[in-house]
């Protein structure tokens, strides 16, 4: 499991479709995972929540992850991607794409902009589980993240 972390493993989705975002919490609780799960609509919303922005994220905890979807209003995965590997402050935080886009030009501009992951969403609900459970495994029992960050 999460060994000797005594507080949730934190995530950051940002997702601006509201069927997707759920499912993702679902793929969670079904996964029985110790996750403190953050949902946001866009890169932009995601960006505020990053940097303590107003009263609603002025107490933002810092994720350990971040799930981001590539095609969202305001600011979109891309955008988001350029700006925050390009910010000392946040570009340590693994940033992983989760989206419907199996086009490899999306995947390898991904990878370009600093993505530490790419999945493609499963269409079937049953392997999406699996996914999610999978990545979490990797990123919360496996990865070693830096402490204090």
């Amino acid at each position: 499991m999460i060994g000797k972390r005594l507080s949730p493993f934190v995530i950051l989705l940002a997702d601006d479709e509201p069927a997707d975002a759920h499912l993702v919490k679902w793929a969670l609780t079904e996964n029985r995972l110790h996750v403190e799960l953050q949902h946001v609509l866009d890169g932009r919303e995601a960006l505020e929540y990053l940097q303590r922005e107003g009263r609603r994220f002025a107490m933002a905890a810092r994720p350990d992850l971040i799930l981001i979807d590539l095609n969202m209003p305001r600011m979109d995965g891309r955008e988001f991607l350029a700006v925050v590997k390009g910010d000392p402050a946040l570009c340590d935080i693994p940033v992983v794409v989760l989206s419907t886009s199996e086009v490899d030009r999306d995947v390898r501009d991904s990878y370009r902009l600093g993505a530490s992951g790419y999945i493609t969403k499963a269409l079937d609900v049953n392997e999406f589980i699996v996914e999610i459970r999978q990545l979490s495994e990797y990123w919360i029992s496996l990865v070693r993240l830096p402490e204090n960050r």
